[in-house]
């Protein structure tokens, strides 16, 4: 990030983010995005109503102090000259307590507008789900309007029908004023004319909606007591809200009705003010001075909170995650940007609200931040702190979903802390200053170790060899031996997908499914270790030699294969070795020791650029809005994640190499980056694919995650689409999940999201299967196929047990896939015989290498 992209996310990125967020709100309920902008005006409209008012009376009262002065400066200037003039000036000013700064309180109108309008201007502007949509006489909101055709020329009518409204509303405006400001506004119509006459229409259209608005607030404060009017239709609205939650709104959503009737009481505040004013005990009466220092420091302490210290949390967690190995961007970045998006939202625009209100509103804002700092803390703490994995694209791998109990929960906590929070700013006032001060530096320091973190791990990727053709050998004269661990691919599935593709039993002739299979554990970390090395990489093996470390051990596992095949003369080749060094990006450094093994990453390497640099776009954006979800109650925290597009208006959600939002379990938006960059490997296996005449054997290690990231795809070919709609196809084919009367259920996304991966795998490695006898060395070829695990998504009822302490246990997750072609052999079969994946280096080298010795053992 530059300079200039920092203080632009600081100044404009907030604003613009909430133009996003309130765009899309709209546009899902109202379904149109031309009708949504109106939506949009007058949500903005209403929510800086307030700056505006307070503005304008700046304003007066500059005005009213310029008129004050007025003859006596220039009876000052017309008698004296020089240093005398000024220094009897300074003198004057300061017997009126007035700075010839204070002359800028006449412009905060205009000064307020041009971070609003730049806001508008570039969320507008590339708002690409607007092009192409009619609005009345508008036939593409995201192009000039060219209304009107004279001689073959278009002019676009919008940009002047938004002057005339603004050169009317500033006349009723500026009844009354100087002339100096009657100029300066309109100069401002005029610029904007000029600016805007060729913007796309949508951007026009909304500042004319705008400039209505400010007509109409123009001749609403020419009404006797507008504030009183402005109260009672508020409340009559927020009572017109109520009315309709309660009585006429059919809807089974209680989080909905609960948030529209929070919105009619936020309606109703401004009537029952002064009747909680009386209601409230003496001793807790609002104080008529405000507390500066408590809103600063409450400002940074959110800061902080929301900043970096959530941002940082996720990250350093696993901070490769969210690398990409082909486009080396450091995560750090994220945290920055999300610590602007804080800085701007907590300690400059709310603190323009805090500044442009009067002492009792300061006052209010003080509470009420006060209030914020612990609620917003308390949630982030010990609410929704159990909600399972969550992708580098900021998607929780089963969505996010909260029982009653815990939103009853923590409802009441929300509100004990409240009243709790209330009495000691009441009667500890300093020490609430003190409180924030003490836990903002702690804050700090936390944030420090995160960031210390995330600075290390993304670092050693940066040397990272990015060769792009990443590319492994196989022979037509020799021996070749593959294996491949397809990550938390489901042992169970295999005859489900065999009897929906049926086609497949001849594309894997030769292959033998093991249908008894266990692993050593359901993580990967757990389980590969057996997998790589044998039975002396078991969790039991493994906790034997207790005076190494766990990754000194994994590395020797996954390194047993490699170096036994290439000391029996193989050509050895490993990608992706699974957590080398621990690192979720593999350290291929432990193979420094064997230079004739060659070792690539692919994770990665098939992304396309511009993808990686949208889903970088959609992380910046998304981090912020993560940070906030976390603070929240957890009955707004759902709607603030909105399926893990957090709100994001703009079309792009569906052309995303990021999200898939899903609908059902046949329709679905969007496409998984995660999904995406394992995919792309299976896909280039051809690609990567080289093939000798010659006589030497070769040995190739490989690990892919495709059936790791449960996703959505196309039927019947299973491919990545921006839109799935798989609904004739399941209606057609209903019966596909139940084999030898054994139904397997598919109830939810996480289901048919997981079954989906592990097909698709199925079919590209088919694919690859078919190159591999293309080119002459599939016969002579074993090939493992294995996963490290399964996963607990609760499909057979049969393989969900009960332990000896009552605990109910999916033991689908115990229960990888395994299968085996080897040599020359023919016809597709299946096995009960008793296996464990820990089986396969036994199975890789039987008859290839005489009496295999561990080679790091010597058993």
């Amino acid at each position: 990030m530059s300079l200039f992209s920092i203080l632009e996310t600081i100044l404009i990125g907030p604003l613009k983010l909430v133009f996003d967020i309130v765009f899309s709100v709209a546009n899902r309920f109202i379904g149109h995005p031309g009708l949504s902008i109106i939506f949009l005006s007058l949500v903005m409209n209403i929510l800086v109503l307030p700056l505006y008012r307070r503005a304008d009376v700046m304003q007066e009262e500059a005005r009213d102090m310029d008129a004050k002065l007025q003859d006596g400066i220039a009876h000052i200037k017309k008698t004296f000259s020089g240093d005398e003039r000024m220094m009897i000036l300074q003198t004057y000013y300061r017997q009126n307590n007035y700075s010839p700064v204070s002359a800028l309180s006449g412009s905060v109108s205009l000064l307020l507008e041009i971070p609003f309008f730049m806001a508008a201007y570039q969320f507008l502007s590339h708002l690409d789900v607007l092009d192409g949509v009619a609005l009345g006489p508008i036939t593409d909101l995201g192009a000039p309007d060219g209304l009107l055709i004279i001689g073959g020329l278009a002019i676009n009518l919008l940009p002047i029908l938004m002057t005339l409204i603004n050169v009317i509303s500033s006349a009723i405006y500026l009844k009354g004023f100087p002339l100096k400001t009657k100029v300066q506004l309109y100069a401002m119509a005029l610029f904007f004319l000029v600016f805007l006459y060729n913007s796309p229409a949508c951007l026009v259209f909304y500042w004319t909606l705008n400039n209505i608005f400010s007509l109409g607030k123009n001749i609403f404060y020419k009404l006797k007591n507008p504030q009183k009017v402005l109260t009672i239709l508020t409340a009559a609205l927020g009572i017109a809200v109520l009315g309709f939650v309660l009585f006429l709104y059919d809807t089974t959503s209680l989080k909905r009705k609960l948030l529209l009737g929070a919105i009619g009481l936020v309606l109703l505040m401004p009537a029952m003010l002064p009747l909680l004013k009386r209601l409230m005990p003496k001793g807790m009466k609002i104080a008529a001075e405000p507390n500066k220092k408590l809103f600063l420091t409450a400002s940074v302490f959110l800061t902080v909170l929301v900043g970096p210290l959530i941002s940082s949390a996720f990250v350093a967690a696993s901070p490769q995650e969210f690398i990409d190995i082909s486009y080396y961007y450091h995560p750090i970045w994220y945290v920055v940007s999300t610590t602007c998006m804080a800085a701007g939202t907590f300690l400059v625009w709310l603190r323009v609200f805090y500044r442009l209100a009067d002492n009792t509103g300061k006052v209010v804002f003080e509470k009420l931040i006060w209030l914020l700092c612990g609620i917003m803390l308390m949630n982030y703490m010990f609410f929704g702190t159990e909600l399972g994995v969550i992708y580098s694209n900021l998607q929780y791998e089963r969505g996010l979903v909260f029982s009653s109990r815990e939103t009853i929960i923590n409802l009441i906590a929300v509100f004990v802390l409240a009243i709790g929070m209330l009495l000691v700013s009441f009667k500890w006032k300093k020490a609430a200053t003190t409180i924030l001060l003490t836990a903002s530096i702690a804050l700090c320091l936390m944030c420090g170790q995160n960031i210390l973190t995330i600075i290390r791990s993304g670092g050693q990727i940066q040397d990272v060899d990015r060769r792009s053709s990443p590319e492994f050998t196989l022979s037509t004269q020799g021996q070749n031996v593959v294996v491949i661990m397809l990550d938390r691919a489901m042992g169970q599935y295999v005859p489900y997908i065999f009897q929906e593709k049926p086609e497949l039993a001849q594309k894997f002739d030769g292959f033998t499914y093991y249908s008894n299979v266990i692993s050593y554990g359901s993580i990967t970390n757990v389980a590969a270790p057996a997998l790589m090395g044998g039975y002396e990489y078991t969790p039991v093996e493994l906790n034997k030699r207790d005076g190494e470390l766990l990754v000194d051990k994994h590395n020797e596992a996954i390194q047993v294969m490699p170096v036994l095949f290439s000391r029996h003369g193989y050509d050895v080749t490993v990608l992706d070795p699974v957590y080398a060094n621990y690192q979720i990006i593999p350290d291929l450094s432990i193979y420094n020791d064997y230079p004739e093994i060659d070792a690539y990453i692919t994770s990665g390497r098939f992304d396309d650029t511009a993808d990686i640099q949208t889903q970088i776009a959609n992380r910046h954006r998304n981090f912020f809005c993560l940070s906030v979800m976390k603070t929240m109650p957890v009955l707004v925290q759902p709607v603030i994640y909105n399926n893990g597009r957090y709100n994001q208006s703009t079309d792009a959600a569906m052309n995303w190499f990021s999200i898939q939002i899903t609908e059902g379990l046949s329709k679905s938006q969007g496409i998984s980056s995660t999904f995406m960059s394992a995919y792309n490997i299976l896909l280039n296996l051809p690609k990567m694919t080289q093939i000798s005449d010659n006589e030497a054997n070769t040995f190739l290690l490989m690990v892919n995650d495709t059936t790791h990231e449960p996703t959505y795809l196309q039927a019947p070919d299973y491919t990545p689409a921006q839109s799935v709609d798989n609904t004739q196809y399941d209606a057609a084919h209903a019966d596909r999940f139940t084999v030898n009367g054994v139904p397997m259920k598919m109830e939810n996304y996480y289901q048919m999201g997981h079954y989906h991966a592990n097909m698709t795998a199925f079919l590209r490695l088919a694919d690859w299967l078919d190159h591999l006898r293309e080119q002459g060395v599939y016969d002579n070829t074993r090939i493992i196929l294995v996963s490290d695990h399964g996963r607990d998504t609760e499909q057979l009822d049969a393989l969900i047990q009960t332990d000896d302490s009552g605990t109910v246990v999916d033991m689908e997750s115990y229960y990888p896939l395994l299968m085996v072609k080897d040599f020359h052999t023919k016809g597709f079969t299946s096995c009960e015989d008793f296996m464990t994946n820990a089986d396969v280096p036994t199975l890789a080298t039987d008859g290839v290498i005489d009496k295999p010795v561990n080679p790091f053992t010597g058993k």
